[in-house]
């Protein structure tokens, strides 16, 4: 296929809307990224918490950020993606800005005298608020306005941008924080929110759904829920894939910013180097997905778990900042190897007719990670880093926690073949 078929399938097989909802979702993930980046750092070394304080601050915001889209989705259904996409900018751009604001001199009357760490708390929840239409609001526009030639396109793209954002971002926050100062960095995030929220007022046009499909009551979602729950295969494996997301988050976002600024150097910029992750998935995606596209989807999580597991090894051994590039590389093609055989191993293992049900709860290991990864990053950090003469030991600790995960992976792919098995022999 040439450029010229190529742009033309492209403008036919997507709705205008479609390409809207897009760009905002790359603008929200650079504002999302950029300020995630720097937000143990800000939390630290700017408002003067402790690792375990911030871990736990992290806790709040990520885990209720992954966690609420599940229940958001069902009031973006009743009011529309529009009203949805203008609540979620709107809440995240003074969200933004308030986080900010706690490290500005000329808001420092303003919260004096107030516990800082609870109102933080009070800000990060408000701010999630916000956040969690977001993806409800993007992976529904991205399924009305494809049709079923282009889906599985529309999806792919809808990846790359979310990964372009994540790359781009944090570059976008060093220069700010070089520049101007940390807490500036959530203006920045704040502006493209805001500059998001006049877009889709601008732009943005409400698709109808076609189908007839009835939207799902708050109360059926708690049924759902409770469906969910009570299925211990499914839960076993969320399980054992947040154990991935806690090194993801844990060791990326909460251990390398502070063991690059603490060890390796106190004015490497952190936030390129965590952005490296999503670089390589951009540049290598495409050819992983070909070179493992053989592999059933547990394999492929497993192979995925593995080659993730050894990136902690290359630090451990030599702790500099092109090791932690190379590392979160190895990382990456891990990360790329088993994510986008993840939700199709969902969509196997979920029970005929609940398929849309499970997919809904495939951001729940992130939301776990969170909850989970931000304190106990936090208490690593302290334990076996910034309290021990030999700080390497917390790259061990994180290897300890991806061998776990691998080991659970495979226990667990071997019960599954082996019930597949007599269900075949039956």
């Amino acid at each position: 296929m040439g450029i010229k078929e190529g742009i033309e399938k492209l403008r036919i097989g997507f709705h205008r809307t479609f390409w809207v909802a897009n760009g905002m979702e790359l603008f929200e993930r650079l504002a999302y990224y950029g300020q995630a980046t720097v937000l143990s750092i800000f939390l630290r070394n700017k408002l003067r918490f402790t690792e375990i304080e911030v871990g736990q601050l992290s806790a709040v915001f990520g885990g209720l950020l992954y966690m609420l889209p599940v229940f958001a989705g069902t009031l973006t259904d009743k009011f529309g993606f529009k009203k949805a996409f203008s609540f979620a900018f709107a809440v995240l751009a003074i969200g933004y800005f308030l986080i900010g604001s706690t490290g500005m001199d000329a808001f420092q009357g303003l919260y004096e005298g107030l516990p800082l760490f609870w109102v933080l708390v009070g800000i990060l929840i408000f701010t999630a608020m916000g956040g969690a239409f977001i993806k409800p609001s993007v992976l529904g526009t991205v399924a009305l306005t494809t049709t079923p030639e282009t889906k599985s396109l529309g999806y792919a793209i809808y990846y790359w941008l979310v990964n372009i954002g994540g790359a781009t971002g944090p570059v976008i926050a060093y220069f700010v924080r070089d520049s101007l100062g940390i807490q500036y960095v959530y203006v920045v995030s704040a502006l493209s929110c805001a500059l998001m929220f006049f877009v889709n007022m601008a732009f943005f046009k409400q698709v109808r759904d076609a189908t007839g499909e009835v939207v799902e009551s708050l109360g059926t979602k708690l049924k759902n829920l409770v469906v969910v729950l009570a299925n211990v295969k499914f839960m076993t494996f969320l399980f054992i894939f947040s154990l991935f997301w806690i090194m993801f988050w844990g060791g990326i976002f909460v251990i390398v910013p502070y063991y690059v600024t603490d060890f390796i150097s106190k004015d490497a910029p952190f936030e390129i180097i965590e952005s490296a992750d999503a670089w390589w998935i951009i540049a290598l995606q495409l050819i992983v997905n070909r070179l493992t596209k053989r592999l059933s989807p547990r394999a492929a999580i497993l192979t995925g778990f593995a080659v993730s597991t050894c990136a902690w090894l290359l630090i451990a051994l030599h702790p500099t900042v092109w090791t932690v590039v190379a590392a979160l590389v190895v990382f990456a093609i891990g990360e790329m190897t088993h994510a986008p055989r993840y939700y199709e191993y969902i969509s196997d293992l979920a029970p005929k007719g609940q398929q849309g049900l499970f997919q809904g709860y495939a951001f729940l290991p992130v939301s776990i990670a969170w909850l989970v990864g931000g304190p106990l990053g936090g208490w690593m950090y302290v334990n076996f880093a910034k309290g021990s003469e030999h700080p390497n030991t917390i790259w061990y600790a994180l290897f300890f926690i991806g061998v776990v995960a691998t080991l659970s992976m495979a226990i667990y792919n071997k019960f599954v073949a082996a019930q597949e098995a007599r269900s075949a022999a039956a």
